[in-house]
């Protein structure tokens, strides 16, 4: 990682930001489950190990999706089992002038384009988009609404190494083509916000579930593209229910228990595959942090499951 963060202006951060600024970042789509606190326990764990931030950012730029009172909920369940941020909470929804000025500085640098490529268009490509205004089958058929996308290089491989899974590499242009950074439907796309908000927040280091690893490829050429530096990357373990699948679509999800926090945070512990023992004699939840700080081991985190995609990575999300 370059040495220096920068702002979306280009502006230097200098030595403004920590050594290492972590965060969490949950979607308001309905409460607090067990899976979403194995990710907020080992972002602020990591960050907590490193001497460093932890923020939390409420990422609610999917209205269709949005439980009502959701947002609420979460900051109070996480100041229920402890985490609370070290900055003030920050609203994707309150930040649009951020990502707009990011996406008209691709725009006014042919990084991105304006496409009308429907789901339909891509269906025959598996949803991966490339080079629709030359050879597009909607090619000089503008459609009410279009996307903007990010202008994707052919071989365009991206490696990174990973805390926890290691080195990783995907070919952006043959696995994902061209994705979309504002939506057909005029929200913008999960990648540019994340992207954007990171870099001026001045996060480092980016722990979160595994199912977002595919997104990391997509969002390094991104920072690249608006000459941002890339954080370090941390991909923890997804709980899953009986059927293999990810506990957030599962009617296993259910909500916590901000009243009786210990269980789920001891589970929790244990999931990220530190030693139960460590937390046997806590009355608390101060007391369970503080000895959970005491007795972290990074090199523990066990390696997830994989082939479980968020919905960002959908392929049909792509085509919108």
């Amino acid at each position: 990682m370059s040495g220096h963060k920068h702002s979306i202006d280009g502006h230097s951060n200098g030595d403004r930001a920590p050594a290492y600024r972590g965060r969490f970042a949950p979607s308001p789509t309905g409460d607090l489950h067990a899976g979403s606190l194995l990710a907020a326990f080992g972002s602020w764990l990591l960050a907590r190990h490193a001497g460093g931030q932890w923020l939390i950012r409420i990422e609610d730029l999917d209205p269709p999706r949005e439980v009502p009172g959701a947002a609420g909920r979460q900051l109070d369940a996480l100041e229920a089992f402890g985490f609370a941020s070290d900055l003030p909470v920050v609203r994707q929804s309150q930040r649009h002038a951020l990502y707009q000025a990011a996406l008209q500085r691709l725009l006014d640098q042919d990084k991105a384009f304006v496409c009308h490529c429907s789901r339909s268009d891509l269906a025959t490509a598996g949803g991966v988009h490339r080079r629709c205004v030359a050879h597009g089958p909607r090619a000089g058929h503008a459609a009410p609404q279009a996307a903007v996308r990010l202008r994707v290089a052919d071989a365009a491989p991206v490696e990174f190494d990973d805390l926890v899974l290691g080195r990783q590499r995907q070919d952006v242009a043959r696995e994902v083509g061209d994705f979309v950074l504002r939506r057909a439907d005029g929200h913008w796309a999960y990648q540019l916000a994340v992207v954007v908000d990171d870099a001026d927040q001045g996060v480092t280091d980016v722990v979160r579930g595994a199912d977002l690893l595919d997104s990391t490829p997509r969002q390094i050429l991104l920072q690249r593209a608006l000459g941002l530096a890339t954080p370090r990357y941390a991909h923890l373990p997804l709980l899953l229910d009986a059927h293999g699948r990810k506990l957030s679509k599962s009617e296993a999800a259910h909500p916590l228990n901000p009243a009786d926090p210990l269980p789920a945070l001891r589970a929790a512990w244990a999931a990220l595959g530190q030693d139960p023992h460590a937390l046997v004699a806590v009355e608390t939840v101060m007391q369970l942090l503080a000895a959970a700080h005491d007795s972290f081991s990074p090199a523990q985190i066990p390696q997830a499951a994989s082939g479980l995609a968020a919905m960002h990575n959908d392929p049909g999300a792509n085509a919108v």
